[in-house]
């Protein structure tokens, strides 16, 4: 059996007005993030994670910002997209590990939520799913809330190889 990992990041810069979308779920807030897709970072970082364990690229190989037809696209679709690549490649996920850099809202209400939505759209049982949530501590760009940012450390296993 052959095990990969994976590292993927990803930033936003916040705008006034809400909501936010982080992990597939919308959240109330005074803020939202700005990008060419619906720009959810940590479906993002998840992608990223998951094409670099796999060999398969990065996020911008398969969904290129100057692209009009990903412009508003639903990162949940495109992480779906790239979960069917990983596994027809031969790669199961083993787990994920997730941190979300935001100075406000809160997340924890939301975790059961954005891991339910992850586990739906990874195909995996929730349990195989970590978050946690790192503010910015009042200074800095994510602590100004100028910014926010997510990271994703993914394992892949694949049966087939030694």
């Amino acid at each position: 059996m052959s095990w990969r990992v994976g590292l993927g990041h990803d930033t936003h810069r916040l705008a006034l007005g809400g909501p936010i979308r982080i992990g597939g779920i919308e959240i109330p807030h005074d803020r939202h993030s700005v990008g060419h897709s619906d720009a959810d970072a940590l479906l993002h970082a998840i992608i990223d994670a998951l094409l670099g364990a796999a060999g398969l690229g990065d996020i911008g190989q398969y969904f290129p910002p100057e692209d009009p037809a990903n412009q508003g696209r639903s990162s949940a679709e495109m992480l779906q997209s790239v979960v069917e690549k990983v596994r027809s490649a031969g790669w199961q996920i083993v787990n994920i590990d997730c941190i979300v850099h935001l100075e406000r809202p809160k997340l924890a209400p939301y975790w059961p939520q954005i891991r339910s939505r992850l586990a739906q759209l990874l195909q995996i049982p929730p349990e195989q799913i970590g978050l946690k949530a790192k503010t910015g501590e009042a200074i800095g760009p994510i602590g100004r809330e100028e910014l926010w940012m997510a990271q994703a450390v993914v394992l892949l296993s694949n049966p087939h190889t030694p």
